[in-house]
């Protein structure tokens, strides 16, 4: 009993002046700024070296997204088929149709396919048209009027061709019960290359 309490007693005064020391020195601080955490990127980028992306000055619509096949020796073969109207909205304007086996190609030929086929519309002062006009593609029919005040009133994809060519102040109809929408927007574009400035 008496060797145990010796043995405490010098463990003790060994102890004590390591602990002293240790609570006499000067505690680190932790770093101000906030330790990242596995995955974080840093704050800083570094400059890229690739040129600024230019935004187009044509604006573009979708018409319609349709997966189409086609039958070879093992199945089916799928693919998409994408119809587009792309304008400035200051009287240029097109439509266009791609097929690839990924929409985004899809779209991207479409675009292509549709500046190819850019015509330019004959804009009066208030940015309508100058006469009435009318054609016809396929089974799609359309008749466009001017009409002073009334804003661009017309449905289907007759509109978005009116809206992307920068045309207000028109009143279009539809003469056939067609429901493509294709046909549709290449007649309108039928009939605007028709107007005489």
């Amino acid at each position: 009993m008496a060797t145990e309490q010796k043995d405490n007693e010098i463990i003790t005064a060994e102890i004590a002046p390591v602990a002293a020391a240790a609570a006499a020195a000067p505690v680190p601080e932790a770093p101000a700024e906030k330790r990242r955490g596995r995955g974080e990127r840093p704050m800083r980028r570094r400059p890229s070296s690739r040129p600024p992306r230019v935004r187009s000055e044509f604006d573009q619509r979708i018409i319609n997204i349709r997966r189409v096949a086609r039958v070879v020796a093992g199945g089916r073969r799928f693919s998409f088929s994408v119809a587009i109207i792309v304008g400035n909205k200051k009287g240029k304007v097109g439509v266009g149709l791609g097929k690839a086996g990924d929409t985004s190609l899809a779209i991207d030929k479409a675009v292509r396919a549709a500046k190819k086929n850019l015509i330019t519309v004959a804009l009066t002062k208030d940015s309508s048209i100058a006469h009435e006009v009318s054609a016809k593609y396929c089974a799609a029919r359309v008749t466009i009027m001017p009409v002073k005040g009334r804003g661009l009133v017309a449905g289907s994809s007759v509109r978005s061709v009116l809206e992307l060519a920068g045309i207000t102040n028109v009143i279009a109809k539809l003469r056939s019960g067609s429901k493509n929408g294709l046909n549709n927007a290449r007649a309108a574009v039928e009939a605007l290359k028709t107007l005489k400035a």
